[in-house]
């Protein structure tokens, strides 16, 4: 599973993008993609699977990885 650090996570609109750790491209994460329902904070490191959209890679099943 992917890891990587939030590089932002706009609250109110719900949704941003990870940078992953293997230097791949930025994914997009929307609220609906992380189980708990709970906004990412900005910097925090966190593992999740990899989709491929028209748009790009989105990430699913977000979690937080506690350090």
């Amino acid at each position: 599973m992917p890891t990587g650090k939030v590089k932002f996570f706009d609250k109110r609109k719900g949704f941003g993008f990870i940078v992953r750790d293997d230097g791949g491209r930025d994914v997009y994460v929307n609220i609906s993609d992380i189980p708990s329902g709970v906004p990412l904070e900005d910097g925090e490191k966190v593992k999740f699977e990899v989709v491929q959209e028209p748009r790009g890679p989105r990430a699913k099943n977000v979690e937080v990885i506690e350090e």
